[in-house]
């Protein structure tokens, strides 16, 4: 597979030291405010599952945010290895502010449903929807969402 890389985006090391970092301080808030103690037990063990997912969105975000997302001719794929959508299936993009997009990204409408997958900070895939953004840079994003319109313009 060598196939040219057109466009990439990654997570810019502030944004992803400034997400893993909200998520881990919201992580350790909750299990201070319930180790403290509180009016219910039941209280107790919510504020404890909410900082035990909150340590485990972090540690998730800070692996998925080491991958980048690459556009080449006929995919939009990650470092990682998986196949995100392929160039021929993209039926539409998505930019607009109203627009359920990640922050500093866009959104693909593909023409056949794909497993769901989330890499917080950097991706999402749910069915035939695709969110690329997060903790990346907007001037990434906009370039390669405009390298995409290129792309399905040409081929329609």
């Amino acid at each position: 597979m060598n196939e040219e890389i057109l466009a990439v985006v990654e997570a810019s090391a502030p944004r992803r030291w400034m997400g893993v970092g909200m998520l881990a301080a919201m992580s350790l808030m909750s299990f201070y405010v319930a180790l403290l103690g509180g009016p219910d037990l039941l209280w107790q063990a919510f504020l404890i599952v909410v900082g035990g997912a909150a340590m485990w969105l972090a540690l998730k975000m800070w692996r998925a945010t080491t991958a980048q997302v690459e556009l080449t001719e006929t995919e939009l794929r990650s470092t990682d290895g998986q196949l995100i959508a392929r160039v021929e299936d993209i039926e539409n993009m998505d930019r607009g502010v109203f627009a359920f997009k990640p922050s500093n990204g866009f959104l693909l409408r593909t023409s056949q449903p794909a497993s769901r997958v989330w890499q917080p900070g950097l991706w999402w895939r749910m069915g035939r929807r695709v969110g690329i953004g997060g903790v990346t840079p907007g001037s990434q994003s906009k370039f390669m969402a405009e390298m995409i319109s290129a792309m399905i313009a040409q081929r329609d």
